[in-house]
């Protein structure tokens, strides 16, 4: 069985969930930035995986994704929000929509770091639309707070463990 992880990363939070899946794969999967990152066609396991930008994958890994055909999948997605929020699942499901003609064995997501231009942008925004639905409040301040510790050593193995079920059941499978 061929796999490979192919990830998109901006601020390194999905580089290191990407890195702890890979470790957790089959010895010689491949690992990939999306810039780098060759054709599915001839592979058996894609663990694919970006960042969240505005409920969807970041634009890259959406590109990746919709070049992705009839392939086995694994997704992963890291977000500043929390992971068992609303947003997260709609951010999810919006990114298992653009795989539609690939078997979506599991995902994963995970709270990472926000990028601090962007913490930035949210904080001027405060001074200058204190009504934004962007704008720092406290439980903003608190969720971004609870996101600089992440990801984590838990969350690294929680992303290995889900991805080696997957590859188990894919065995399994094959062995069928």
């Amino acid at each position: 069985m061929k796999c490979m992880v192919v990830y998109s990363s901006k601020t390194g939070n999905t580089k290191i969930i990407a890195e702890a899946i890979h470790k957790a794969l089959p010895q010689d999967t491949e690992l990939y930035p999306v810039e780098n990152a060759p054709s599915s066609d001839h592979y058996d396991f894609i663990a694919v995986g970006g960042w969240v930008d505005k409920g969807m994958p970041d634009e890259a890994i959406q590109n990746y994704m919709q070049k992705i055909h009839k392939k086995s999948i694994g997704i992963f997605l890291t977000l500043g929000a929390y992971p068992d929020s609303q947003h997260a699942a709609e951010s999810l499901q919006k990114a298992c929509e653009l795989l539609n003609d690939n078997t979506i064995l599991g995902s994963f997501i995970c709270q990472g770091k926000v990028d601090p231009k962007l913490i930035e942008m949210m904080a001027k925004m405060t001074k200058d639309k204190p009504e934004h639905p962007h704008a720092m409040n406290d439980e903003r301040k608190a969720r971004l707070a609870e996101a600089a510790k992440h990801p984590n050593d838990q969350d690294c193995r929680n992303a290995a463990e889900t991805f080696k079920k997957m590859i188990e059941e894919l065995k399994g499978q094959s062995n069928a």
